[in-house]
């Protein structure tokens, strides 16, 4: 089964960290990237632009607009995705325990819906 591990942390926790603690968690994540291809568990991943970058569209009656920013104001913003394969939840969430960034803020592990 594919889960998606939604990354979501406070923007400023990473303000307050130094340039070589930055770089540190960086290199951490790489490493589990990797730990995560050779269990098996791995799919894809990718980190978001700032929140500052993100357009919002909606479709209503017809129209179509696009907003600058996010829909809602939250401290904590979605950062970046890791897509995994796990026999089960409880697998799933193991592996999401032990993604780096787990430790600022949190980490929101979805079922993904197979629409065949």
């Amino acid at each position: 089964m594919k889960y998606l591990c939604l990354v979501y942390f406070e923007p400023k926790a990473l303000e307050g960290m130094s340039a070589s603690e930055r770089t540190a968690l960086t290199r951490e994540s790489l490493d589990y990237d990797a730990e995560l291809r050779r269990s098996g568990h791995y799919i894809v991943s990718n980190a978001l632009q700032p929140v500052s970058t993100a357009t919002t569209v909606r479709v209503r009656h017809g129209g179509t607009v696009a907003t600058d920013g996010p829909f809602a104001e939250t401290k904590e913003h979605l950062g970046g995705f890791i897509l995994i394969k796990a026999k089960a939840l409880d697998e799933a969430v193991r592996v999401a325990a032990r993604i780096p960034l787990a430790r600022l803020g949190s980490i929101e592990v979805r079922p993904v819906m197979a629409l065949e």
